[in-house]
């Protein structure tokens, strides 16, 4: 694996440690995606989140029915409004999940060295001696010996809300487990994860298909997390059910990857999907602890060298009750950042935590702190060095981009884009200053009326890091005269200015076509 130490080499003043970070437009530039739910839902709490860097919100299905999240959404729409954040949807599916059913919603206590039985029989009720779960092919899974992890959310084996079996015999469909930590388990349901197991369910079920076509279709949906991904044909079986669906052809898949299936074939799932979620959860179950940041710093840089947003989750578990993260946590989630993450996914600590928003504030101030002593000029040779010669068109503009700008200390870069490719190769070579991505809608027509493309493109950026959107005016066209090209300069020039990411006599670079030409320049801003 290529060397990744991609901290800045000058010596860091102790002193200067202790110096407040001065503030600034974007608390950072890697993105926050929050996962909304009973602790996230209010219009005043979610627009606190949004102001706290949220830029994507998540709906994890595996929880609530689609009318408890359409309120939530509706929500997020106030919020968006009232505090003018862009913030985009994701939508998360179940797939190839287990799940424990509790009926009767009584806490279950379950003792160590004690034994309970898994069972597909779901008309008995949940106890400590037996829980049934909406999977009848368990027992043709596993063996004497195997792991199974239980819990809401969580699934360390240490804590008090998840528990870790071991399997002890199979009788008939029933698995009869012996429990290795004492837990309570709360609520109607619970995740039962098996470690290493395959799973003969569809990455995809018809709950999932059900969803996306009625309320992914109704919300227009930017992303769609595929839980469970395991082969690249579950891509492109997901992609195959998007394009049939109008408007969701335009929304982009991530692929999680969460088992070790899904490690095995990650190369193949890259090159199908849009982006990665790295769900650290239960791959920390399939992996021996001492290779799951072996995993990470690997799987982060083929995402990062194929310039496809890479996203973490499971970094600041303990902030679900707590104000403050451990230290193990802060540190891991600065690694995250300087192993090349676009985006940090948080679970459990927004969706039912205590404190959602200073989790991503806190987050936030971490990551901002860690992309200071990025190593932007050794990712960049790297970068280049992995594109190899000759170059594509694009990536010869949009890397020249980002090297003139670090040369003449630019502010920000302008991108001028209609797909949002150009903006991404920007963003792949991880420029020090933000990217602002300026997208020109294109009129298009289904025969029936016009309609113009953009918002899709623009809310899709919101994941990859360093890159900040903004919708021009569809009257201008985006390859178009020098005169008009002009004119949405100084609209978007003004746009940074009254943001306070640009003052006078900073230097700007911009990158955009002119006709057939692509042009990368350097303006110098006047008073």
């Amino acid at each position: 694996m290529p060397s990744s130490h991609l901290l800045l080499e000058e010596p860091i003043r102790m002193v200067s440690l202790l110096e407040p970070s001065k503030p600034s437009f974007f608390s950072a530039m890697t993105k926050i995606v929050g996962t909304l739910g009973p602790k996230s839902r209010s219009v005043e709490t979610i627009s606190g989140c949004l102001k706290a860097g949220m830029s994507v919100a998540r709906f994890d299905f595996s929880w609530h029915d689609p009318e408890y999240h359409q309120e939530t959404l509706e929500n997020l729409k106030v919020a968006i409004k009232s505090t003018k954040k862009l913030c985009a949807v994701m939508l998360d599916t179940v797939g190839a999940e287990m799940q424990v059913v509790n009926k009767s919603e009584k806490a279950i206590s379950l003792e160590a060295n004690g034994q309970v039985v898994l069972t597909p029989d779901q008309g008995q009720e949940a106890s400590s001696e037996i829980l049934p779960i909406n999977f009848d092919g368990l027992a043709k899974a596993v063996k004497k010996g195997d792991t199974i992890f239980i819990g809401q959310y969580l699934f360390t084996g240490s804590e008090t809300t998840s528990v870790w079996l071991e399997v002890s015999e199979v009788k008939g469909q029933d698995v009869v487990c012996i429990i290795k930590n004492t837990a309570t388990l709360a609520g109607s349901l619970f995740t039962l994860h098996g470690s290493q197991i395959h799973i003969d369910l569809p990455t995809l079920t018809e709950k999932d298909k059900e969803v996306i076509s009625t309320w992914g279709v109704k919300n227009k949906i930017d992303f769609l997390s595929l839980s469970y991904t395991r082969h690249a044909e579950d891509v492109r079986q997901a992609r195959e059910l998007l394009s049939k669906l109008g408007d969701l052809s335009q929304t982009q898949i991530f692929a999680k990857i969460e088992n070790v299936e899904g490690l095995t074939h990650f190369d193949d799932i890259l090159q199908e999907a849009d982006g990665i979620i790295l769900s650290r959860g239960n791959l920390g179950i399939d992996l021996p602890p001492e290779k799951v940041f072996l995993f990470q710093k690997s799987a982060l840089y083929k995402c990062n060298m194929a310039g496809k947003p890479a996203v973490l989750t499971r970094v600041v578990d303990s902030m679900t009750d707590n104000l403050r993260p451990t230290r193990a946590e802060a540190t891991d989630v600065a690694n995250a950042v300087l192993d090349g993450s676009d985006a940090i996914l948080l679970g459990a600590e927004t969706l039912r935590g205590l404190y959602p928003v200073e989790t991503i504030s806190t987050v936030g101030r971490i990551c901002s702190e860690a992309e200071k002593v990025f190593n932007q000029d050794l990712y960049f040779k790297k970068t280049v060095k992995y594109v190899g010669e000759p170059m594509t068109h694009l990536e010869s503009i949009a890397s020249s981009a980002v090297r003139a700008a670090i040369k003449v200390k630019a502010s920000i870069i302008i991108c001028f884009t209609s797909s949002g490719r150009a903006a991404r190769l920007i963003a792949k070579y991880r420029p020090t200053m933000p990217v602002l991505s300026v997208v020109i809608p294109r009129l298009k027509t289904n025969q029936l009326k016009w309609s113009f493309s953009g918002a899709f493109e623009a809310r899709q950026s919101l994941i990859v890091r360093g890159l900040f959107p903004m919708l021009a005016d569809p009257r201008h066209p985006a390859e178009s005269t020098s005169a008009t090209n002009e004119s949405i300069l100084k609209v978007a020039l003004d746009h940074g200015k009254a943001l306070g990411i640009i003052k006078s006599h900073d230097r700007v670079v911009v990158c955009q076509k002119l006709g057939d030409a692509s042009v990368v320049k350097i303006i110098e801003l006047e008073d």
